[in-house]
């Protein structure tokens, strides 16, 4: 599929696809690090918002600055600005996530010379009565600090228009991962990973037309391929930078179905009430969305989705893909486990860096995983 080799060549160089955007759109492009940037109001500025993964060269400038407990996205992204593979960014935006992102902040800032730099303190207990009005007040004040690094008043029609094209890009996404959940060898794992990957990346108009082209295909293609006899897996855990990890899957006997992953569900999950006031909207997004490990929502929220998740795709193991040194996410899983235990659902945990495990070993693994369940 055409469009789908045009994500894959996107992926393939990230960083040239954003200059030469930048080139012939005339766009600023600000960089991001976290589902919980609101891109919105970056596009109804006239930006172009980039998620930064990290970088497949080797770290050693970054060294300087971070302990090597630090995950490796942390690492690499300030090891792409270090070297200057970054320059083309007009600013970054450091959400309030996790302690190491917050510490690259710091550093950013102290040590980056190119660009802008804005934190978004963002609330961390999302279940209070105040955390709502704090988090509108917190987008209210992002907006007014963006508009004044570039130069532009972000009127409420551009943030309108911002957020029906947004919810077109996260409506289809997720059409196309549910009718890849339930004709599953429809589309590839690694293909579905592109499209999701460069969902992040490209140039957004491009982007809502490519996903309802390939949802039109896709919704016309025959029903062979199904993938019967494969044994449906859920993919859980943070920032997922391997594509091969589903042709692995696959050629173990297994196939993605559905996941709860920062670069998966959880960029596209919910859309945004555009009837409503459209700051309170990107809040009430944000707030209503199932959380990540760096926010709270409740003792057993993250459980009891990742549990229903499994029951509505039927899936029959969850892989568990964690980044080394991630310790949000390395803390969750054990009662993420004990949850799925209790169900009866096996699952398997991943502990991965820039780079995967040994493909024997790996394939290993999952051979003896999906022969399991």
């Amino acid at each position: 599929m055409k469009q789908i080799d045009e994500c894959h060549e996107i992926l393939a160089d990230p960083y040239g696809y954003a200059k030469r955007l930048k080139a012939k759109s005339g766009r600023k492009i600000v960089g991001t690090f976290c589902t919980y940037a609101p891109e919105e109001i970056l596009f109804a500025a006239g930006a172009h918002p980039i998620r930064l993964f990290g970088t497949g060269e080797k770290i050693h400038l970054a060294e300087a600055h971070l302990q090597s407990y630090c995950c490796s996205l942390v690492r690499g992204a300030l090891e792409d600005a270090l070297g200057g593979r970054l320059s083309f960014l007009d600013g970054v935006v450091f959400p309030h996530t996790c302690d190491s992102i917050q510490r690259l902040s710091d550093i950013w800032r102290l040590n980056i010379g190119d660009g802008f730099h804005l934190d978004m303190v963002l609330p961390v207990k999302l279940t209070t009565p105040s955390a709502r009005q704090y988090l509108v007040d917190v987008l209210n004040r992002f907006r007014a600090e963006l508009g004044e690094k570039l130069g532009t008043a972000i009127t409420d029609d551009a943030l309108r228009a911002a957020i029906d094209l947004y919810n077109r890009i996260r409506g289809t996404l997720a059409r196309i991962h549910h009718m890849a959940g339930i004709r599953p060898g429809i589309l590839r794992g690694s293909d579905l990973y592109a499209l999701t990957r460069a969902a992040m990346i490209m140039d957004r108009f491009r982007l809502a037309l490519l996903l309802e082209e390939v949802f039109t295909e896709l919704e016309g293609a025959p029903a062979e391929g199904s993938g019967a006899g494969q044994k449906r897996i859920i993919l859980s855990g943070g920032v997922c930078n391997h594509p091969d990890i589903y042709s692995v899957i696959e050629e173990a006997g297994g196939t993605v179905v559905g996941d709860d992953l920062c670069t998966g569900s959880r960029y596209f999950t919910g859309l945004i009430d555009e009837k409503a006031d459209s700051v309170t909207a990107l809040a009430g997004r944000l707030l209503e969305r199932v959380v990540c490990p760096a926010k709270h929502g409740g003792l057993t929220t993250r459980a009891d989705h990742l549990v229903r998740l499994a029951r509505e795709k039927r899936a029959q193991g969850v892989v568990f893909f964690l980044l080394k040194f991630c310790d949000p996410h390395a803390f969750d899983y054990p009662y993420l486990k004990e949850a799925l235990d209790r169900e009866g659902i096996p699952s398997i945990v991943i502990e991965v860096e820039d780079r995967l495990p040994a493909d024997g070993q790996l394939r290993t693994r999952f051979e003896a995983f999906v022969e399991m369940i």
